[in-house]
């Protein structure tokens, strides 16, 4: 059964991994020339996650190449006085197996891990689907496939042919994130330092295995920029007008715009589709449910979709009739959740007002003296609605469908 993949970063890779163990013979497309290295951001990996990550076999790739981030320092706009917080003491109130990781590492660990098992082209996209199946690409080649899967981020080129203009399925939820790559003047190893302020928030961090560093900001506007999401240059100009005020290192960061090697900019937006699936073609990650990018947890949710898919596609003898409906029905509560949080999340992480930026930082001091036993106790009350929603979700186990269709 041949099945093809648009998107090699994250999702699309994850995916390609499990088909192949299925049996399935597996083609994954992706637009770029190469692997995609572009500086990336931190992501997260939560317990769900890492034990797929565990079972794919690179568990200690992953390990090896993680942040290692121990502390936030936040300073509040106006204040000299920052305040510290224990990275660890606070992640451990949010998943009992966390790791933060480089996007464009885990890209990589993931495509070293599924290579010689499925069939990578880079260099070109899908033009058009078929209800049979029949693609054209854009380089005019063309090829049948059983099934076809959009994998392929937020402004999924798949879900545009089948299921029409991004418009009709994305929900702003208030607030932009931008990062950029830039020099690590700070020396942060294991350390992020950031401000906050009404509306706004900037930081810097650094890994040990990075030569430079990663400028993080994230920002609220009353109503939606205008702004083409492949206009760069745009983009940079929304960013200064918005932390042209802002102190601390924000001014040399701004700087920095023009020299980094590479920028990263896009609403918090979600998608809600009321289905991800449409005849042969289906979707996983970012490209069918994105919660909100860097407030909802997306990486996780993209890993445990593919996990699931996967799965479903091999418990059902690739019959999508029948693993299509079981996949959306066995991870929608898990995206419904997430999407509820990712909105408080924005708004937490972006105070709109002065008050509300005091309240965060007086809550990271509470959590920062708490006894980490007692920050645990705290947060699994609620846990599936609340910060341990990501360790909320139970995988099935498909390892014995692996076994009855592997070739």
């Amino acid at each position: 059964m041949r099945i093809l993949i648009s998107g090699a970063s994250v999702a699309g890779p994850a995916l390609a991994y499990w088909l192949s163990r299925y049996g399935f013979e597996v083609t994954v497309v992706e637009r770029a020339p190469a692997l995609r290295k572009t500086g990336g951001h931190a992501i997260d990996l939560f317990r769900p996650a890492m034990d797929i990550v565990e079972q794919m076999g690179v568990l200690r790739q992953v390990l090896d190449r993680r942040t290692g981030t121990d502390v936030l320092t936040i300073y509040r706009e106006g204040h000299a006085r920052p305040v510290n917080v224990e990275v660890r003491r606070l992640m451990a109130g949010v998943s009992d197996r966390h790791v933060e990781i480089m996007r464009d590492d885990l890209s990589e660990i993931f495509y070293d891990a599924t290579r010689h098992d499925a069939g990578y082209v880079f260099g070109d996209s899908i033009a058009s689907i078929s209800d049979g199946g029949e693609v054209v690409f854009d380089s005019g080649r063309t090829g049948a496939y059983d099934l076809v899967i959009g994998a392929d981020g937020l402004h999924s080129n798949v879900r545009r042919l089948v299921f029409g203009p991004e418009s009709r399925f994305t929900s702003w939820i208030g607030a932009y994130l931008a990062v950029a790559s830039v020099p690590n003047h700070l020396g942060l190893d294991g350390r992020m330092e950031g401000v906050t302020g009404a509306g706004r928030m900037a930081a810097l961090y650094g890994a040990a295995h990075m030569a430079d560093a990663r400028a993080v900001f994230l920002f609220r506007t009353p109503e939606p920029l205008d702004y083409h999401y492949r206009d760069v240059a745009r983009q940079k100009e929304c960013l200064r007008e918005h932390f042209a005020d802002a102190g601390w290192e924000v001014p040399r960061l701004m700087e920095e715009l023009d020299r980094t090697p590479a920028f990263y900019f896009d609403s918090i937006t979600q998608l809600r589709l009321d289905t991800w699936s449409r005849g042969r073609v289906t979707l996983v990650g970012d490209a069918g449910y994105c919660p909100g990018p860097a407030v909802g947890g997306s990486t996780s949710l993209a890993v445990v979709g593919a996990y699931i898919l996967a799965g479903e596609l091999a418990a059902h003898g690739g019959d999508h009739t029948r693993a299509f409906p079981a996949y959306e029905a066995e991870i929608g509560a898990y995206v419904r959740r997430s999407r509820a949080f990712a909105i408080a999340a924005a708004r937490r992480l972006v105070p709109g007002s002065r008050f509300e930026v005091w309240a965060l930082v007086q809550a990271a001091r509470l959590i920062d003296h708490l006894p980490a036993a007692v920050t645990r106790a705290a947060s699994k009350i609620g846990a599936a609605k609340g910060v341990r929603l990501h360790d909320s979700i139970t995988l099935k186990d498909y390892a014995a469908h692996a076994v009855a269709t592997a070739r």
